[in-house]
């Protein structure tokens, strides 16, 4: 795989410092069950990547120390960690709202059909990658049938009462783009999504989050082998908002690794970029107040101020 960081240096974005911290993003590991071709985290089934339990009991610790209200769970496929249910659990105890990032396939997968029930169970909000309404889109990006496995795992959710009005089990999905190119508007996307997906298959969900393709790792790779990667670079820049800028996720968000250490975002995590100006990796052990600090900032920054810019939660203007 190619490496795409030395593509990204020499960036002239916009200095950013942080909010008050609000949400901590925790990638579990780099293990999964897929491996879509629009993945920034190069993830898949022969990645070994896990947290340990020291490393889980440090995130919680962190949670109530800073007093943060969500926990954002990814991976890979986190839930394929041994310890997720009692993590998730253990936060929910703590009254922490919980994010599950979910590929839908993994809640099909032998050994884990009980864990929709459990994520209802623990009113996890369930954020669901599901990059086209069309199955040979689908299938294009992240393997032949798992569209169809998708639509059976919504339908799962559903019965659980996931996309119901008033039923507290929120289901959001998510859109990526199947090349070098923006996603559309959202919010006509979205009742694109809801209208074929509720007329083909009966499924309801509550919110469609529309995601930019970051220039890393798989996805920048593949940029960097096909003579794409400068073009999708000015794609990016050319479509710089500025009321963007205040809201990208870096601002009230800290991302961690496998190991335990800090990021401003998942993206630099995936670049091993140190968390704002520091020159070496910090641990969550030695996380402080980091209000104000500096954000580590290169040229695939352009891609969450992009359009109508993009986060963890989609559309962000």
């Amino acid at each position: 795989m190619l490496d795409t960081l030395p593509y990204l240096q020499n960036s002239d974005f916009p200095p950013l410092r942080r909010n008050r911290l609000e949400i901590l993003q925790v990638n579990l590991g780099y293990r999964c069950n897929l491996s879509c071709t629009h993945c920034h985290v190069n993830a898949g089934p022969k990645r070994t990547e896990m947290m340990d339990e020291d490393t889980i009991a440090q995130v919680l610790a962190l949670l109530e120390r800073q007093h943060l209200h969500t926990l954002d769970l990814t991976g890979g496929a986190p839930e394929l960690h041994p310890h997720f249910k009692r993590l998730v659990s253990t936060a929910r105890a703590q009254g922490v709202t919980v994010i599950d990032r979910c590929n839908l396939v993994v809640l099909l997968e032998e050994g884990f059909t009980d864990m929709a029930a459990f994520l209802a169970d623990q009113q996890v909000e369930i954020v669901a990658s599901l990059p086209c309404y069309l199955e040979d889109n689908v299938d294009k990006q992240r393997g032949k049938g798992t569209f169809n496995a998708s639509i059976n795992a919504l339908r799962q959710l559903n019965a659980l009462g996931y996309g119901q009005t008033d039923s507290g089990l929120v289901l959001n999905l998510v859109f990526n783009p199947q090349g070098a190119s923006l996603p559309p508007p959202q919010q006509a996307l979205e009742q694109a999504y809801k209208q074929h997906l509720a007329d083909q298959y009966g499924i309801v969900f509550n919110r469609l989050f529309a995601l930019a393709n970051l220039p890393i790792q798989r996805f920048g790779s593949v940029l960097l082998s096909h003579g794409q990667f400068d073009s999708y670079m000015a794609l990016l820049k050319d479509h710089y908002n500025p009321k963007a800028l205040a809201q990208v996720m870096c601002k009230n968000t800290l991302s961690v690794d496998w190991q335990g250490f800090v990021y401003d975002c998942d993206f630099n995590q995936m670049l091993k970029l140190p968390l704002g100006t520091a020159q070496q990796r910090v641990h969550i052990s030695a996380v402080a107040d980091l209000l104000d600090q500096p954000i580590h900032t290169l040229r695939h920054c352009y891609g969450c101020t992009a359009g109508q810019g993009s986060s963890c939660g989609g559309a962000i203007v």
